[in-house]
């Protein structure tokens, strides 16, 4: 029982202290996984680190899975997954409570006015660099044959986004 304990403490630490989202909170990891507990060797956590990279996802979530699962099987793994999601969790809940409580606020009313807009553009930079990365990919023709036939699905067919990903996915391992 106290395998889930320490595994708890082990990713729930660096998730509170970890500023910056998965990346910020490695080294963190680290420190609780190797020096504090000595669950792993320093080579041992590299091969995670290196595994956690090269999977789609978050990086930490990823890393408490496979480590809570090495420490505490499937209930180890369900723990240390919970820890590194638990205090985003309890942040999003206390923050959504308060602008519910105070929605009709106009304070609340003019901030949210102030975030979509820069909600939006981070959207359209994330796009752009998106784009770009695919120009230089895999060529202006591909990369429009795709935006194209994609915007077509989701807007004019009302195809299912997980659909074209799941698609763009196949053709880019067949053709790509």
């Amino acid at each position: 029982m106290m395998i889930y304990f320490q595994l708890f403490l082990a990713f729930f630490i660096p998730g509170i202290l970890g500023y910056g989202g998965g990346p910020a909170s490695i080294p963190l990891i680290e420190n609780e996984v190797v020096k504090r507990y000595e669950w792993m060797t320093v080579q041992e956590f590299g091969e995670v680190l290196a595994l956690g990279n090269s999977l789609p996802g978050p990086i930490a979530t990823k890393m408490a899975g496979y480590i809570g699962f090495e420490m505490g099987g499937v209930l180890g793994s369900f723990v240390s997954v919970f820890a590194t999601v638990a205090p985003s969790l309890i942040l999003i809940i206390l923050v959504g409570g308060i602008l519910l409580k105070y929605k009709k606020s106009p304070k609340v009313k003019r901030l949210s006015l102030f975030v979509q807009p820069v909600i939006a553009i981070l959207l359209g930079v994330m796009a752009w660099q998106f784009f770009s990365e695919s120009y230089a990919g895999i060529g202006i023709w591909q990369t429009a044959i795709i935006v194209i036939l994609s915007y077509l699905l989701i807007e004019r067919w009302k195809i299912h986004p997980a659909l074209i990903i799941a698609g763009a996915l196949l053709y880019g391992g067949f053709f790509l």
